[in-house]
């Protein structure tokens, strides 16, 4: 694989595009990048980013034409996500320039991402593998949702959260606290336990165009189902969305309650996937970014 260039803050081209570091003062022209895009990030999604991670800027006459951000998990893996280019803006090399200068800041970390259809051949040409699908199911649920049989499946209590952290770090090979704890602070957790024993856990929580459920994290599809049916009846007749591994054997289900498949993108590494314990595994990503 290439070695990537060494990009610094101030780093520039013959186009006069300068690479920042992502800073505070750039989220409002990476949403209206995401919304160029037809992604329905809000302000509040990139600032929780930006707060998780950190990431690159492509400015060009004061103006934001280009991002790309990744997430530590510890010394050893990490996520990247949120690369954009402004339409008007591509075709240039910039989004080669934008993953380079990202691959130099996170290596030697294995990262991986999830791509859609136009961006693989950039990943594959760093050396990126496939390794599986994420499909994005949303909607409004149809029907009613009734709690899980009482004592299956709770809200989260604080007191939960050192056994949630662990499940966690078993079902992905992740150390990922402080994503949990951001993503707690602003959403609903919820603990499926068996004989007094955390088995899995799920975490809604606004985003985008409603509401996401994810991570989803059980030891089984039935197991996910029921955390995903706690956080429906919570949530009522709202827009929600979940992203879900094709091989979850979630798709037909979340199909049958409304909830359609409308997007599909690739899950690709660069280096040695995370090692998971199990027994529990993941059923739902928080997003497509965060893997």
């Amino acid at each position: 694989m290439m070695k990537p260039a060494a990009y610094k803050a101030g780093d520039r081209d013959d186009r006069a595009a300068v690479l920042v570091p992502f800073a505070r003062s750039h989220l409002e022209g990476a949403l209206k990048l995401s919304q160029e895009m037809s992604w329905p990030y809000r302000l509040e999604d990139w600032d929780v980013a930006l707060q998780l991670g950190q990431g690159f800027v492509l400015e060009h006459a004061g103006m934001v034409i280009g991002t790309a951000a990744w997430w530590p998990y510890g010394e050893t893996h990490a996520s990247a996500g949120m690369i954009i280019v402004a339409k008007n803006a591509q075709g240039r090399g910039y989004g080669a320039r934008l993953m380079d200068a990202l691959l130099t800041s996170a290596r030697p970390r294995s990262i991986a991402l999830n791509s859609t259809s136009e961006g693989q051949a950039l990943y594959q040409r760093r050396g990126f593998v496939p390794i599986g699908v994420i499909h994005q199911h949303q909607g409004i649920p149809r029907g009613g949702h009734a709690l899980p049989p009482p004592g299956l499946v709770r809200p989260m209590a604080t007191s939960d959260f050192e056994a949630i952290r662990r499940l966690d770090r078993d079902a992905t090979g992740l150390e990922r606290r402080q994503m949990l704890e951001k993503l707690l602070q602003s959403g609903d957790g919820y603990v499926l336990q068996r004989d007094g024993t955390a088995r899995g856990y799920a975490i809604s929580r606004l985003f985008g165009r409603g509401h996401v459920i994810g991570p989803v994290v059980a030891e089984t599809a039935t197991d996910a189902q029921a955390l995903i049916e706690a956080a429906l009846a919570r949530l009522g007749s709202v827009f929600v969305r979940i992203d879900t591994s094709a091989a979850s054997q979630l798709g037909d289900w979340l199909k049958g309650i409304g909830l359609e498949q409308v997007g599909d993108a690739t899950t690709m590494i660069l280096g040695t996937p995370a090692p998971s314990r199990g027994p529990a595994r993941v059923f739902a990503i928080p997003n497509q970014s965060f893997g």
